[in-house]
């Protein structure tokens, strides 16, 4: 299975080092679309750190701050870490951003875990994850797109570094997220709701009126 690995790694690889050139064009999309605000930052745990609330710090970061080497995420007892950020409301996930290190601290792993609160580390190595990337081993920022279709509906997510490229502890300097964000207020809901002319109109609607219950019933 780790052959497989180093195959997309490299795959990987090239594809953000093409992007690099750009990266200066990308700093306002990414302004535009960067999920920050929306983080329940107190919420936020990190398993295997090897000081309280580094994680947390390593997300609650901005923009500006994202070249920042401090704080950052250290792992205690193995080179495994496992994190758990909720939001706000709803997020249709659209890639994740993140810098490391360009040495063998560096995460290799990232499985995704979408609407799960109860994970460890036994049970997110036994689960199938919502999805699995493949990170490269660069200090330069790696956005990573995910498949949409699957984080179009997401309150919560677990980031669980399963392995990193050798070294004893692994490191990380910033971690973002891209995507759209709805606010569960169901207000708006039921003045769309009112204003709907037609049959397509109330489906829609209605669409978006089952999203804010199920957002209730997810919601803490």
């Amino acid at each position: 299975m780790s052959h497989h690995h180093a195959h997309d790694h490299s795959g990987h690889g090239d594809h953000h080092g093409g992007e690099g050139h750009d990266h200066s064009d990308e700093i306002e999309p990414a302004l535009q679309t960067l999920i920050w605000k929306q983080i329940d930052f107190e919420s936020i745990r990190t398993l295997n750190e090897f000081e309280t609330d580094q994680g947390a710090k390593i997300v609650e970061k901005t923009w500006p701050q994202r070249l920042n080497a401090e704080p950052e995420l250290v792992s205690d007892a193995d080179e495994q870490l496992l994190m758990f950020v909720p939001f706000t409301g709803v997020v249709k996930l659209h890639a994740i951003l993140i810098r490391s290190s360009e040495d063998s601290s560096a995460p290799r792993t990232l499985r995704l875990f979408s609407n799960r609160d109860d994970l460890d580390f036994s049970t997110a190595s036994d689960l199938q994850p919502t999805q699995t990337l493949e990170l490269s081993q660069t200090a330069e920022i790696q956005e990573i797109p995910v498949k949409r279709t699957l984080f179009g509906n997401t309150y919560n997510l677990n980031l669980f570094i399963a392995d990193n490229f050798g070294g004893d502890v692994t490191r990380i300097y910033w971690i973002g997220f891209k995507g759209e964000f709805m606010n569960l207020n169901r207000e708006p809901v039921e003045v769309l709701y009112e204003k709907a002319a037609n049959p397509k109109d109330h489906t829609l609607i209605q669409g978006v009126g089952d999203m804010a219950s199920q957002g209730a019933r997810h919601g803490m």
